[in-house]
């Protein structure tokens, strides 16, 4: 497969190296099925080889990106030839950088697994492991999603670089319903653990079960646990906005904040990790071929690093962290540090509030300042004096992220690895306990 992807690419540089000024390519093939449950049953297996080529065109310091999901290269060809005649009336790129020389890059061992491509053809046995264990925890119906994949991606660029990658993905959401209680979970990682799927059904129905009870909760400020699926979503949030790209479009909390400065909680660690192997979008390189590398995007609570590619590290006079990227780098995967309390002494320890166990429809309404909000999905329980005694019902947080981030006492001893379409970015969390959120009712 290596030789195929890099042959495409070789015939993609053939083409076009005379007519640009520098080029990359970038080919991506991906083998999935996508298996969706609907009340216990299988409803819909769907599997497919999606072939993705996606081109960095520089002419005069002139910066083309095309991406076409296709297997005719002759079209794409024909496409991107015609494009230079439209160089001129492009202005110049404010970010130029020139691309990065080559340089060796450390690969990455293991990142195919084994189970995933024998389940790949047949992956029954696995959504019947995540309904069952659900229905022996007591769920009534079930609902989600299991994916599998096998990825390979082939990058070459005009200055030199070649590189080459094969990963594994799984990827398995699910949720529990119970009378009109639902709960959910997710996981995501390039391994296949059945224990981990098992985990997935039996949280859920553990959720949907654990209030039956409605609590009438007002408006107004609560401590709140959040479940690593929230962490996830919102950590996300906030390590996308240390793009370095974000920073300078003034679409950032970091906007005005300096490398150094404190951000969060004392206890609050979080970095970037592209070379943790379990999470699914792990990588030796970049997309302008730079070696990945580990990094705390913010550690013991002070802001450690933006992330950059070769053009806002430019600008800002510093070296790439690998995040490339060609328009904005990004976070590959996120890794929330560890604290030393069990999700029991986090209830323990909340005299009034919240354990919010799923979010949606996360939005921002001041990129700068920080001011966002979420609407929480299935169980929402009331905890009082320490005791979980009901159902809250819909809720939504409308606060601050930097609020947020300095009000976190308490941290989860535990990680999950989650993944589903709330939390795009493969994400290792536990939980958190937030002080002094402010809780509304999404339609108050």
């Amino acid at each position: 497969m290596s030789k195929e992807l890099l042959f495409i690419n070789e015939l993609v540089m053939g083409k076009l190296r005379n007519l640009y000024d520098e080029l990359v390519v970038h080919t991506n093939e991906v083998s999935s099925v996508m298996i969706k449950i609907v009340n216990n049953d299988i409803a819909l297996q769907h599997a497919q080889t999606l072939y993705t080529i996606s081109l960095y065109l520089v002419k005069n310091r002139r910066t083309f990106v095309l991406e076409s999901s296709t297997s005719n290269v002759g079209e794409l060809l024909r496409l991107v030839e015609g494009l230079r005649d439209y160089a001129g009336m492009i202005q110049e790129s404010e970010l130029y950088a020139p691309l990065p020389e080559p340089k060796p890059y450390k690969p990455l061992d293991n990142l195919v697994d084994e189970k995933v491509v024998a389940y790949i053809s047949n992956p029954t046995q696995l959504c019947e492991l995540l309904i069952n264990s659900a229905i022996n925890e007591g769920a009534q119906r079930t609902s989600g999603t299991l994916k599998l994949s096998i990825s390979s991606k082939a990058l070459t660029t005009s200055n030199g670089f070649e590189g080459f990658e094969r990963g594994s993905e799984v990827v398995a959401y699910l949720r529990a319903f119970r009378g009109d209680c639902s709960g959910h979970w997710a996981y995501g990682s390039r391994f296949l653990d059945p224990r981990s799927l098992e985990e997935v059904g039996r949280k859920a129905a553990q959720y949907s079960a654990v209030a039956k009870d409605s609590a009438n909760v007002s408006p107004g400020r609560y401590d709140v646990i959040l479940s690593p699926l929230v962490v996830g979503n919102l950590m996300e949030l906030i390590a996308s906005m240390a793009s370095a790209f974000y920073v300078l479009s003034g679409f950032s909390i970091f906007m005005n904040r300096e490398v150094g400065d404190r951000v969060a909680s004392e206890d609050l660690t979080l970095a970037d990790v592209p070379r943790d192997i379990l999470l699914g979008s792990s990588t030796a390189f970049d997309d302008e071929g730079v070696e990945t590398y580990d990094k705390e995007i913010i550690g013991r609570g002070v802001l450690k690093t933006l992330l950059h590619n070769s053009k806002t590290a430019s600008r800002l006079g510093v070296k790439s962290t690998g995040n490339a990227g060609w328009i904005s780098p990004r976070p590959w995967n996120i890794s929330l540090m560890t604290g030393d309390a069990e999700l029991e002494e986090m209830i323990n320890e909340v005299r009034n509030g919240l354990l919010i166990t799923n979010n949606w429809y996360t939005r921002l309404h001041n990129y700068v300042e920080g001011v966002f909000s979420t609407v929480s999905r299935d169980a929402v329980l009331y905890i009082r004096d320490g005791v979980v005694v009901g159902n809250a019902g819909r809720v939504r947080i409308a606060d601050n992220l930097n609020k947020l981030l300095n009000n976190i006492v308490m941290i989860g001893r535990e990680q999950y690895l989650i993944k589903w379409w709330e939390v795009t970015t493969p994400s290792k969390v536990p939980y958190l306990l937030v002080k002094d959120v402010n809780i509304t009712r999404p339609f108050d």
